[in-house]
């Protein structure tokens, strides 16, 4: 008899080690490729596109993410700003937005896909500043007819509620809009058009 002699638990013991270092082999060469295939923290940086869920945003609440190293103001505006809006174009440099700075779904008064939900670049186009969220309707710092937006620190440039700029400010163009497109009712991608473009 061949089989006399074998040890049969030692057998089973050797071909279950063989398995598991065979197993982990195939893990430890495909893990590299996988992750080759998600974009890296510089790709990420360089623009690729970030989901928002703006299902949380209360009404007059901004929160801000980053994409493209830029902060980008995600803004559910209420009724109130809305019809703020109409309210002061007479006092604005570009209130139609005619300067480039938008993509043509964003030509509009409110600057929005969405009426209530305004999206823009968070730097002030005079000197790359960071404005200041001011969205109380006649702030008492910023005067009786202030109608809610944004003012910025550094030389005192003031946007409106839809990110346009006031006259005679040292910022000459409107807050820039990016890129931008829903997925869902409250799944936004910032950094790309519904086409795919980014430009």
């Amino acid at each position: 008899m061949a089989n006399q002699g074998v040890n049969r638990g030692r057998r089973r013991f050797l071909v279950a080690a063989t398995s598991v270092v065979g197993g982990a082999g195939v893990v430890a060469a495909v893990t590299p490729f996988l992750a080759s295939l998600q974009p890296s923290a510089r790709a990420q940086a360089a623009g690729a596109p970030v989901e928002v869920d703006i299902s949380q945003i209360e009404p007059g609440q901004r929160i801000s993410v980053e994409w493209r190293g830029q902060p980008i103001w995600v803004v559910r505006r209420t009724d109130e700003m809305l019809e703020g809006l109409s309210k002061i174009t007479d006092r604005l440099r570009d209130p139609e937005s005619e300067a480039e700075q938008q993509p043509e779904y964003a030509q509009n008064e409110h600057r929005s896909i969405d009426p209530e939900i305004l999206v823009v670049i968070g730097i002030c186009t005079h000197l790359g500043c960071s404005p200041s969220y001011r969205p109380e309707i006649g702030d008492p710092g910023m005067g009786a007819d202030w109608q809610g937006g944004w003012l910025c620190g550094c030389h005192g440039s003031r946007f409106d509620m839809a990110g346009r700029v006031y006259r005679n400010m040292p910022a000459a163009l409107n807050l820039e809009i990016p890129p931008h497109h829903y997925i869902t009712d409250d799944l936004l991608l910032v950094g790309e058009h519904e086409d795919g473009g980014t430009v």
